[in-house]
Order: structure tokens, then sequence, then C-alpha cells
């Protein structure tokens, strides 16, 4: 005869199983993989943005937030570029201006409601109006600007407020405020 321990193993070891398959797709879910109630992927709180001048994502000079509004920093990234070179949307959106600042070329993409991006030096392909896809081109690096050619400037507004932009292209634990 059987102890009843025995008799109940292939039970409990499918439920085993069962658990780990849970556990496992639980975790994939979390980590960026889930879907919608309708079973499309879900958008996460901050997608992952493609480099604009192709990779790898070469940052010269990084983000430094200013201690106030009008305080000195770096609001942006300057990515390493070569003057002509082409620029890439790092993300789909709307083109908001197209044009010139002061001395040089500039592009800013309304990506949603509360996200701007704007690229400089840039001698723009577009015009106020033009939808962009990921990857769609921009334009070519030009000169002028703080980077005059020797790199293009990238900032990201989220409700007018300046954030870091590499916070869209790395996977990074938070453990300061972005």
């Amino acid at each position: 005869m059987t102890p009843p321990a025995r008799a109940h193993r292939p039970a409990l070891a499918a439920r085993l199983i069962m658990c780990t398959v849970m556990i496992s797709v639980t975790a994939y879910s979390a980590a960026g993989a889930s879907t919608s109630a309708n079973g499309a992927p879900a958008e996460s709180a901050v997608p992952r943005w493609i480099p604009p001048l192709g990779i790898p994502l070469e940052i010269s000079e990084p983000f430094r937030a200013p201690e106030h509004d009008y305080g000195p920093g770096h609001r942006g990234v300057d990515l390493s570029a070569r003057p002509g070179s082409e620029v890439r949307a790092p993300a789909p959106g709307t083109v908001t201006y197209a044009g010139t600042v002061v001395d040089r070329g500039v592009v800013t993409i309304r990506v949603d409601h509360s996200t701007l991006y704007s690229i400089e030096p840039i001698a723009a392909a577009l015009s106020v109006g033009d939808t962009v896809g990921l990857g769609a081109l921009l334009g070519t690096v030009s000169e002028g600007g703080h980077c005059n050619a020797e790199c293009v400037h990238l900032g990201v507004r989220v409700d007018d407020i300046y954030v870091d932009p590499a916070r869209y292209f790395f996977d990074r634990p938070v453990l300061l405020p972005w």
C-alpha cells in the first residue's frame, strides 16, 4: 500500500510547475511585456526611444538640471555628431516647430499631451504639422549653437519641465528623481 503523501506527489508536482509558470509570466509582465485588458501590448510609463544618430548613443555632455528655472545648467544631452549626418526621430510625434532660433536650426516634436523633444542644430526636412514615425528622417546635422556641428543637442520637456533625455534610452534603476 502506498502512503497517502506519495499518492499525491504527481498532483503536487503539477501544481508546483503551474506556480513556477505563473511566477515567470508575472515577472515577465512586470518587466515590460504587459498587456492591456483587450490583449494589446500596454504602453510603459517611459517608452524606450531610438538614438537619433544611430547606435551606439554617444553622449558627449550629460544633462545637468538647473537649481531653479533661470539658473545655469544643461537642459538636455549633447550627442557626438558629424556635419551632414542624418538625424532620425527618436520617438514618433507631430512637428510643432521647424525653423531657426538665433543662429541654428531647431526641430521640436510633440510626442504626447505632455512630452516634447527638440533637436539642434539641424537642417530640417520637415514643416510644422508633419507627423513623424519612429526613426523618420528629421534632417541633417548643421551648424550653430553651443554644438557648432560637433554635436546635436537633444532636450526633452515633460509638462514644460526639462528632464534628462537619457531616461528614454536606457533601462536604469530609479534611485533619484529623474
